[in-house]
């Protein structure tokens, strides 16, 4: 009964402490693919043990999504089939990035952070299109104005004020 209580204890801990794989996607996955080394090292420690300890998370998801969009038996089949695929596919990159983590120019072989599709391409950086007639600002001040209301920049700094009695 005791060592039950402690493995509970161990678990809602481990539940409680830990980060959820879908807020860590973010900041380790874009750590492991930098150019600078030092950002890389420990982006590839951490992505590789989260591919490691997630990768059974692909199991699960494949079936349920599969199962849900065809036939029961057969999108159980299928997503059984997918899930097992991408789990190795995850854990072998998981396993690579903990191996390699420390090769210089080298970040790895990035699954997918979508677990219903380990073969999903990443998601570019949203870019603001602007409309028609607007160009990028080249810097902070330079601002499209064709646009009543729009902020101008400065013409010249504020003289200083000198307070005399």
């Amino acid at each position: 009964m005791r060592r039950m209580g402690t493995a509970v204890l161990v678990a809602a801990a481990m539940l409680v402490g830990t980060q959820p794989a879908w807020a860590a996607r973010t900041k380790i996955h874009e750590a492991a693919e930098s150019e600078r080394y030092g950002r890389k090292f420990g982006g590839m420690i951490g992505r590789g043990a989260l591919n490691l300890l997630t990768s059974p998370v692909d199991l699960l998801a494949n079936v349920v999504n599969e199962t849900k969009s065809g036939p029961p038996f057969v999108g159980t089949m299928t997503g059984l089939g997918k899930g097992v695929g991408c789990g190795i596919l995850r854990l072998g990159s998981g396993a690579a990035d903990l191996v390699t983590f420390w090769v210089p120019g080298f970040n790895g072989f990035p699954v997918s952070d979508q677990y219903g599709n380990c073969l999903a391409p990443r998601e570019a950086a949203a870019v603001e299109e602007l409309p028609a007639g607007y160009a990028q600002p080249v810097s902070a001040w330079e601002v499209p104005t064709t646009e009543p209301g729009a902020a101008q920049p400065p013409a010249e700094p504020a003289p200083k004020r000198t307070w005399k009695k």
